[in-house]
C-alpha cells in the first residue's frame, strides 16, 4: 500500500512562502493498494494536483477507476472536486461514498457547489466520467477497491465528519480528519475504529492552547491526536489538517510537541510525523 498526501491544510488553502514545505492545499490523500487500485480520501484543493498526475496513466485515456471517500462536505474537503480533471473524461469510473441521510442528498450537496452561481463550466450530471454516489451506513463494513472499509462519525461542528478504517491484507490505515472530541477526549467508538492501525492520519489542527480559543470549531489539537494514538495502540501517527495560519516552523513545533507527549505517556514505540504535501509513505 502507498499513501500520498496532496493537501494537508484545513479550512482554506494557504499558499505562500511560509507553507512551502508542508504545503498549502486542503485535504486530499490517495491510497494505492498492492494491486494498484486507487482510493481517494476527500477532495480538497489538493485533488487538482492528484488529478493532473493521474492523467499520465489510464485516467488520461478514459480507462481509470477509483473510489472517493468523503469525510464530510465542508468546502475545504470538496473544493477540488470540480477541478479534478479525470472526472471530465469519458470512460473513467468513480464511486463516491460519503455521509448523508441518503444518496440523493449527497449527490445534491456535490451538485450544489457546481451550480451556475458558483461554477462556470459544467454540472455533476454532465462531467463525462461515470459517477456513482452512495451514502454510507456507518455500522456496516463495505468493500471498496478490494479493501474492507468501516466508517464512524466523529463529532465536528453541527454535522460531524466520518473517519474511515481501510483494511487490505495485513495492513490497516485510518483517516480521521476533522474530529472535535471535546474535553473527554476520543470516545470509545472512535478508539475502536483506530485500534492497532499501521497508520493513523489524524486531525491536528491546533496546539492545545489554540484549541481552547477555538473549541467551537470542532477540531482536534496535537494532544487529542496523541491521546487517540496511545489509546488505540497504533504503530504510526501522522498529524494532518493543520490550521491555515500555521507556518512550516509552527507545524515542526507541533510535531516535536507530539513526540514529547508520546514519550511522556510511555509510547516511545509510536512513530510520529507531520503530513507533507507531495510525500508518499509505503507500507
Amino acid at each position: 500500500m502507498e499513501l500520498t498526501f496532496w493537501g494537508v491544510r484545513g479550512s482554506i488553502p494557504a499558499p505562500g512562502p511560509g507553507t512551502v514545505r508542508f504545503g498549502g492545499n486542503t485535504s486530499c490523500v490517495s491510497l494505492r493498494t498492492s494491486g494498484g487500485r486507487l482510493i481517494i480520501f476527500d477532495c480538497g484543493t489538493g485533488a487538482r494536483n492528484l488529478g493532473n498526475t493521474l492523467l499520465g496513466g489510464p485516467f488520461g485515456k478514459g480507462g481509470g477507476e477509483a473510489s472517493i471517500l468523503l469525510s464530510h462536505a465542508h468546502w475545504d474537503h470538496i473544493q477540488g472536486f470540480p477541478f479534478f480533471v479525470p472526472l471530465y473524461i469519458h470512460g473513467n469510473s468513480f464511486h463516491i461514498h460519503g455521509g448523508a441521510k441518503s444518496s440523493p442528498m449527497l449527490e445534491g450537496i456535490l451538485e450544489g457547489q457546481m451550480a451556475p452561481q458558483y461554477f462556470p463550466v459544467q454540472t455533476l450530471k454532465n462531467m463525462g466520467a461515470s459517477i456513482e454516489i452512495a451514502a454510507i451506513d456507518e455500522e456496516a463494513p463495505f468493500p471498496v477497491e478490494s479493501c474492507t472499509v468501516r466508517a464512524h462519525m466523529n463529532p465536528h461542528g453541527r454535522a460531524g465528519a466520518l473517519a474511515f478504517r481501510i483494511e487490505h491484507g495485513t495492513h490497516t490505515v485510518v483517516y480521521a480528519s476533522d474530529a472535535g472530541y471535546g474535553p473527554g477526549g476520543p470516545p470509545a467508538a472512535s478508539v475502536d475504529l483506530y485500534r492497532g492501525a499501521d497508520v493513523l492520519i489524524h486531525d491536528s489542527t491546533y496546539t492545545p492552547e489554540d484549541l481552547r480559543r477555538y473549541a467551537a470549531r470542532g477540531f482536534s489539537s496535537v494532544e487529542d491526536a496523541v491521546s487517540a494514538a496511545v489509546a488505540a495502540q497504533v504503530k504510526r501517527l501522522i498529524l494532518f489538517h493543520f490550521d491555515q495560519d500555521y507556518s512550516d516552523a509552527e507545524v515542526d513545533a507541533l510535531v516535536a510537541r507530539g513526540r514529547r507527549l508520546l514519550d511522556e505517556r510511555g509510547a516511545k514505540g509510536i512513530e510520529i510525523s507531520g503530513a507533507a504535501e507531495g510525500t508518499t509513505l509505503k507500507l
